[in-house]
């Protein structure tokens, strides 16, 4: 039963890889016929000139053939191998003469060009092989049957020893066993050279992985972002609400209960300053997470409420004319937010801050400065490393100057996003 079992495996298996090679022969020998049409047409091709026309002008249909041709391939290999070749890199091939220099200079027209007239005839060549293996494997490996089963007067010349008739099986069971390797040994050698030359190159797949990455990346980002932003407005239209009119009602109670006892009055007042203060923690947490001010008026009024708050003198100059994209607006008001709080818990010594924002060569640099002490390494803290990866985080680059003595100078440039 095992032996069976694998013998109906091993004949679904060469027919399928039969079918396969027998549907490509079309396809293979196309570009074939194309080339050699000119030569069985025109017999009296003398003139460079001629020969060099019937030579390019079929060369030329197949390339802007290959295409077309590739279509078909990829259609094959996916309905009959089960193999998914990806789609190469668009091309168009524009109606001027350097979309045309364009797509002849692509590596993927070449590699598709390559297959067709160098794989595909060699993969035909092999197809007809594995027919004439097929062929003289059925008709010689049958010779000892021929011999007992045919009249002697009705045999061929050949057949007429015994011992021809065994050298004759057996070169015909080599080659039922010749076609049996060969016939899926064509199928994965196109295979190969499909994926290889029809889809797209390592650099290109590597490009498309990136790209792919990318907006995955960029999709995440805005993501967290846009979380950020419903989080921030859950806290403050719901529980900074509440806390606020928690501590009206006590301000209330606390005025208009005068006949209450001394303890109660200062159990009234212990709850209503504690009731400011968490309103006060709640409104860090908010700005903390996205500052409503960022979306409701942009950049530069965000910046001017840290610049205000801040424990130290900061000179704020924002010269962005255009809102760009809500990600990069967030990225840059936080960078601005903790490079300033990095001031002020590591360089007290610092007496002023400036902060510059302004777009240049198409993108947006936020630097801030300091007359600090200098000495700060990336290496050895963790907010200027958190600097470098918020940065990073949307293609930003981030760099800092900070000799010993200072000043301190933190520069960061964003990709230039507009809003949509």
């Amino acid at each position: 039963m095992g032996l069976l079992t694998a013998l109906r495996g091993t004949v679904a298996r060469v027919g399928r890889a039969t079918v396969f090679n027998v549907t490509g022969a079309p396809l293979q020998l196309l570009p074939l016929a194309l080339l050699a049409q000119p030569w069985l047409l025109f017999h009296d091709l003398h003139a460079v000139p001629e020969i060099q026309l019937a030579a390019l002008t079929p060369l030329l249909l197949v390339v802007y053939g290959a295409g077309a041709l590739t279509a078909a391939q990829r259609r094959r290999f996916a309905s009959l191998a089960d193999v998914d070749i990806p789609l190469l890199p668009v091309t168009r091939r524009r109606p001027t003469l350097r979309g045309a220099v364009n797509w002849l200079r692509a590596g993927a027209t070449w590699r598709q060009v390559a297959y067709h007239l160098l794989v595909g005839p060699a993969v035909l060549c092999g197809t007809a092989v594995t027919f004439v293996l097929w062929g003289w494997g059925v008709f010689a490996g049958t010779a000892l049957v021929w011999m007992w089963g045919v009249p002697p007067e009705q045999l061929p010349k050949f057949l007429e020893s015994s011992t021809e008739a065994v050298y004759i099986n057996a070169s015909g069971v080599a080659a039922l066993l010749a076609a049996l390797w060969l016939t899926p040994a064509l199928v994965r050698l196109d295979t190969r050279a499909a994926l290889a030359l029809l889809g797209p190159s390592r650099t290109e797949q590597l490009a498309r992985r990136v790209e792919d990455l990318t907006e995955s990346r960029a999709g995440a980002i805005d993501a967290a972002d846009a979380e950020r932003r419903r989080i921030e407005r859950d806290l403050h239209d719901g529980a900074q609400q509440r806390l606020v009119s928690l501590a009206v009602n006590l301000g209330i109670a606390r005025a208009t209960l005068t006949d209450l006892s001394a303890e109660a009055r200062q159990v009234i007042d212990e709850a209503h300053r504690e009731a400011k203060e968490a309103i006060d923690e709640l409104n860090n947490l908010v700005r903390g997470l996205h500052p409503a001010v960022l979306d409701d008026r942009g950049l530069d009024a965000a910046l001017s409420g840290i610049a205000a708050r801040g424990p130290l003198p900061v000179r704020l100059h924002v010269d962005v004319p255009r809102r760009l994209a809500p990600t990069v607006e967030a990225v840059a008001y936080f960078t601005v937010s903790e490079a300033l709080a990095n001031i002020t818990k590591h360089a007290p010594e610092a007496s002023r801050a400036d902060v510059t924002v302004g777009i240049h060569d198409g993108r947006l640099r936020v630097t801030v400065a300091d007359d600090g002490p200098g000495g700060a390494d990336p290496a050895h803290g963790s907010g200027l490393a958190g600097l470098a990866r918020r940065a990073a985080s949307v293609d930003g680059v981030f760099t800092i100057s900070s000799p010993v003595g200072g000043p301190t100078v933190i520069t960061v440039e964003l990709p230039c996003a507009v809003s949509p």
